[in-house]
């Protein structure tokens, strides 16, 4: 087999290893250290937000006068925006629209995130105060994980 032989049988096979399906790939791979990073940043974000409305006279206790622990804001943060860079994972190999389907998804969880703050009995302060701390998490993580998925999942190319 010449050289120009051999080169051109790579060049035949890099399709199935290079374009939309690698492109693919580095985004999947990317998702997760993005994502994580996003989740530690808006843990600290959301727990210094606490701290400055717990200062500012916010109580965040209910009805029964039991307060949320600042720490509470940190691995709450954490454990749902580690929740959403799974899901993220998860869409960028399933789902056929994988960034809008997880911007869709997040943006539904989200605004149902705010129902416990709305009937628990929260003061108004609070339940304003933990509603916009949702907001600030979600604004730090989901266009972090959004920007990294696909708009559209490249076909499974057959061998």
């Amino acid at each position: 087999m010449s050289s120009t032989t051999a080169k051109a049988s790579i060049a035949q096979a890099a399709p199935l290893t290079t374009g939309a399906s690698a492109a693919s790939d580095s985004v999947h791979r990317s998702v997760a250290p993005h994502g994580v990073l996003a989740s530690l940043i808006a843990a600290a974000v959301t727990t210094a937000a606490a701290a400055t409305a717990s200062a500012m006279g916010v109580s965040f206790a209910d009805p029964a006068g039991s307060t949320i622990p600042l720490l509470g804001f940190t691995e709450l943060t954490l454990v749902f925006s580690l929740i959403g860079v799974g899901l993220a994972a998860v869409l960028a190999r399933r789902a056929k629209r994988p960034r809008s389907t997880f911007v869709r998804t997040t943006s539904t969880l989200v605004v149902l995130s705010f129902v416990p703050d709305l009937v628990s009995g929260f003061d108004a302060a609070s339940a304003v105060t933990l509603i916009l701390i949702h907001l600030l998490a979600a604004a730090i993580v989901v266009p972090t994980l959004a920007k990294r998925l696909a708009p559209l999942r490249a076909p499974k190319q057959s061998r």
